[in-house]
Formats: structure tokens, C-alpha cells, sequence
């Protein structure tokens, strides 16, 4: 039997990244949306600790709401990650938040995100499961930056009025994971993100530069013709401080802004 048994509620871009750097001792286990209700009980007992990366829906949070009372029971668990999004703060006008900021989401989707994080923690709260939350900004690297939307002929530089976001390299959310699997805080928030917020239309034009081709042409944002969900991305301006995961987990980011992740990237043949 392997000491450490990992389940992780959906198996996406994040969670494998996880997973390449876990070791041998490790077993893991993964599940899908669409499995997540056919879970029986029993196969919950043995697991160590746990990785939720589905997120929430109209209904709630599908593993909450399903598997809630089951890990509460598990008396061997010592970690249970969720991960959330930055998208909880709402927008500040390019200020800052932390941690302790307050939480004033500007979509539906973000205000799912928070009654979520409310759920787990209450959980733990009550019935002492050991709940992590992790607040994820953008999402980039392999297979999925700027890069891609360049070669595919779909990148937009857009003009949204000076707006800034924050994001994270894939491989620095999964450091960042390991770093709080190996010190354990229950009921922990942190923001996952890099040192440099910065506008959209900066990173597309750097990678472009990268690439050696010019970059797309800067639209306003009510010209580029952006789904109701993308539209949505730049309804916040806001910086968001990862001062937690470095002083608390000891986390040095692999790729500090944008520029290092795009360039490690591309040296990798992306």
C-alpha cells in the first residue's frame, strides 16, 4: 500500500501538472464531473488527501454537496485542496488585494466561487476536515498561453482602459500545492499568482515579439467581439499580492512575471 493516496475530483490542466510532480510513493486516483456523484461511500476510506478542481455550478458544488459527509468521516485525511479563483475579490479599480480583503464578486460565476469556499470552510469548521483554499489568477503555460492563440491566428490584443490581472505559470500552482501539502494549515487561503499584474494586450504583444511576427492590432473593447464569458474577464481590475505563499509556504515562483513563463515556454518548444 502506498503511505499517500491522492484523490483528485477532476483531472484537468492543473491537477496533472500536480500529479508529474508527485513521486513514486504516491497512488493517485481521479474522478470526473460527470462521475462525481457515482462515487460510493466505500471508496473513499484510505485516502490521504484530496484535490477538488471541478468547479461549482447552478446547483452548488457538485463534491460538496455529493461527497461532503463521506470525507468528513475519513479519519485519515491530512489535506484537502480546493481551488478557487481570484475572481472572489471582484474588481479595485488596478488596486491591490490580499487575503484579508473582503470579497465582492462581479459575476455569477465568482459569487458560486465564494458560497463555495464558504461551504468547504464551514466543513471544516464543523467537522474538522482539513480544507485549503487555493485562489488561482490566469492560468497559463504549456499548450495553453499566448503563444497558442498567436500560431492559431485567434489572439486579440484588446485596449479594456488600462485594466490589469493577475496570473500564474501551471507549474507554479502545482509548487505551490506541494509546498502546502508539506506544511499543512487547515482552513489556509492563498492567492496563487505571480509578482507582475499586467494588461492583457502587454503579454500578447510580448509573445508576439518572442515569435518574431507582428503583433494583432489593438482593439477597443467593444470591437472585439468577445463571448459573454471572456467579456466577463475584464469586468475586474485589480492587483493581487502573493506575499502568503512566500512567506508562509516558502514558495520561490519559478516564473516571477509573464515574461519568464513565456520564455520557458518557448525554450521548450512551445
Amino acid at each position: 500500500m502506498s503511505a499517500k493516496r491522492l484523490l483528485c475530483f477532476g483531472l484537468g490542466y492543473t491537477a496533472r501538472a500536480l500529479v508529474r510532480q508527485l513521486g513514486p510513493e504516491w497512488a493517485i486516483t481521479s474522478t470526473t464531473r460527470d462521475g462525481v456523484h457515482l462515487l460510493p461511500g466505500a471508496a473513499f476510506e484510505g485516502f490521504t488527501h484530496i484535490l477538488i478542481s471541478i468547479p461549482p455550478d447552478e446547483l452548488g458544488d457538485p463534491v460538496l454537496d455529493a461527497h461532503g459527509a463521506e470525507i468528513a468521516r475519513l479519519s485519515g485525511l491530512q489535506w484537502l485542496g480546493y481551488l478557487s479563483t481570484t475572481g472572489v475579490y471582484g474588481t479595485r479599480d488596478g488596486g491591490w488585494v490580499d487575503e484579508n480583503s473582503a470579497l465582492r464578486p462581479s459575476s455569477a460565476r465568482s459569487k458560486r466561487r465564494v458560497d463555495t469556499e464558504a461551504g468547504w470552510l464551514e466543513l471544516a469548521q464543523a467537522r474538522g476536515v482539513p480544507v485549503h483554499i487555493f485562489r488561482l489568477a490566469g492560468i497559463y503555460g504549456p499548450r495553453r498561453s499566448a503563444f497558442d492563440a498567436l500560431r492559431a491566428g485567434t489572439a486579440k490584443r484588446i485596449d479594456a482602459g488600462g485594466q490589469v490581472f493577475s496570473r500564474i505559470h501551471v507549474d507554479d500552482i502545482a509548487n505551490v500545492l506541494l509546498a502546502s501539502i508539506a506544511k499543512p494549515r487547515p482552513g489556509a487561503i492563498y492567492n496563487v499568482c505571480d509578482d507582475e499584474p499586467a494588461a492583457q494586450e502587454e503579454v500578447v504583444a510580448h509573445a508576439a515579439r518572442l515569435l518574431g511576427i507582428a503583433p494583432p492590432p489593438l482593439l477597443p473593447l467593444d470591437q472585439a467581439a468577445l463571448s459573454p464569458m471572456a467579456k466577463s474577464f475584464y469586468a475586474d481590475d485589480k492587483r493581487v499580492s502573493n506575499t502568503l505563499i512566500k512567506q508562509e509556504l516558502g514558495v520561490t515562483l519559478a516564473y516571477s512575471n509573464y515574461r519568464a513563463g513565456l520564455a520557458a515556454i518557448l525554450a521548450a518548444g512551445g
